[in-house]
């Protein structure tokens, strides 16, 4: 299939053919994944994404607006922080799902994104939120946008270091197809372990396309 006669519908399908998508496709694709399996399994879950753009994750938000109403079938929000912090303090809420009554749902499997400064800013909330944990129909996967070659930051930046110093442990996908496989493994450790799970994007992937 060429890459111009693959419709919108085909890139967020969930049937077993191939595709073509980029790295941000697959993002949104994986929440849709997510809450599949969960309805397989028995599981009435939700999804939530916020965060703040920025370079190698500048065209994100973009990619969930686009796929709104696919979103919205599968219970799935994505909501733009006015910041990187505010973003993660709501993520950090959607891991209290159960703890007080009147809850709609078994809980809500969340990404938080933003470019590597963002998680220098936000280190407090992430730290926190990891500390808090994860629910255990939930989890949290923390996107970090780095810049190694500083193509578009003031310095050039990783994420593993501070994501260890805050105990959250990190997976690094080395192509597309990664993104799918390793954020469906990084939800299943998140509530495992209760932990939130770094996810390692940089632009050699995040920005690249591949058939999956």
């Amino acid at each position: 299939m060429a890459l111009r006669d693959v419709t919108l519908d085909d890139k967020f399908d969930l049937g077993q053919r191939h595709i073509f998508v980029t790295g941000f496709q697959a993002l949104v694709r994986l929440c849709l994944m997510q809450k599949e399996l969960d309805r397989r399994n028995g599981l009435n879950t939700a999804g939530f994404v916020s965060g703040y753009r920025g370079s190698p994750l500048g065209n994100l938000d973009s990619q969930f607006l686009r796929a709104k109403r696919f979103l919205e079938k599968s219970d799935i929000r994505f909501q733009g922080g006015i910041n990187e912090d505010l973003a993660a303090t709501a993520v950090w809420g959607t891991q209290q799902v159960g703890l007080f009554p009147g809850a709609k749902v078994d809980g809500v499997f969340s990404i938080w994104y933003g470019k590597g400064p963002g998680v220098d800013r936000s280190m407090d909330v992430l730290k926190h939120g990891n500390s808090a944990g994860s629910s255990p129909h939930g989890g949290v996967i923390v996107l970090a946008g780095d810049d190694h070659g500083c193509q578009s930051s003031t310095l050039p930046h990783q994420s593993e270091q501070v994501f260890a110093a805050a105990m959250i442990p990190v997976i690094n996908p080395a192509t597309v197809q990664e993104y799918l496989d390793f954020g469906m493994l990084g939800f299943a450790l998140s509530r495992y372990s209760g932990c939130w799970i770094g996810f390692k994007a940089i632009s050699e992937t995040v920005e690249s396309g591949s058939s999956v």
